[in-house]
């Protein structure tokens, strides 16, 4: 029975893994969609968030049954805890990615990021395309260096967050209140895909660890 367990605690894992690679995927098309001005591909990334969705809903429902079937304790009981939580970040990664890619559609057929900014967009999606990697790395390896690093990952986001608000910011801007609005909204979504990434790798610290410290979320990505 317990290998039974430890067997279904492994397919979580995996599953987890996949859930990081539907997102990956997200943020690549719907940055791509954002830059090209690509209605077909940002309606793909809006309808492929549903099989992001599903995947959540199937991981907490079978995680929910080991805990009433097998009441694991210790370390089995953080990574069914801990899994659920990560399941969500990984939910709300993939939100993001939905955000983006509706924006796009919004502004079609215009381009929502003016030419002047692509470039920082284009760095910002590369960077976002780069941490969930690292996440679906370190969900499978629970290698606590590896997770860290997502720490690093996340300030360059961050850096270019703070860019861009201080480009808006300047008065120099010369593309209207709507535009100014998206470009904020848009550089705020790139900025918490990184926070929820972070939130993840300290899932795992947790998990692997035990140490409750680790388990803090970043910043508040708890209520975003």
């Amino acid at each position: 029975m317990r290998q039974i367990f430890h067997d279904e605690l492994e397919q979580v894992a995996t599953d987890l893994v996949s859930i990081a690679e539907l997102v990956s995927a997200a943020i690549r098309q719907a940055t791509a969609a954002l830059l090209e001005a690509d209605v077909q591909l940002a309606d793909r990334v809006i309808e492929q968030d549903q099989a992001i969705d599903l995947r959540r809903n199937d991981i907490d429902a079978r995680s929910i049954d080991l805990l009433a079937r097998q009441a694991p304790v210790a370390s089995d009981l953080r990574t069914v805890v801990a899994s659920m939580r990560m399941s969500g970040d990984l939910e709300r990664m993939g939100d993001l990615a939905r955000h983006i890619a509706q924006v796009a559609r919004m502004r079609y057929p215009e381009h929502a990021v003016p030419e002047e900014l692509h470039e920082t967009f284009q760095r910002m999606g590369a960077i976002a395309e780069r941490i969930i990697s690292h996440v679906a790395a370190v969900i499978s390896s629970q290698d606590l260096v590896a997770a860290r690093d997502i720490e690093q990952i996340d300030d360059e986001l961050d850096e270019l967050h703070r860019e861009m608000f201080t480009k808006l910011a300047e008065g120099s801007w010369k593309h209207g209140t709507t535009s100014a609005v998206d470009i904020a909204l848009l550089s705020r979504y790139f900025e918490r895909f990184g926070d929820h990434a972070v939130t993840v790798a300290r899932r795992v610290v947790f998990l692997v660890t035990g140490e409750a410290g680790s388990m803090e979320p970043h910043e508040d990505t708890e209520r975003r």
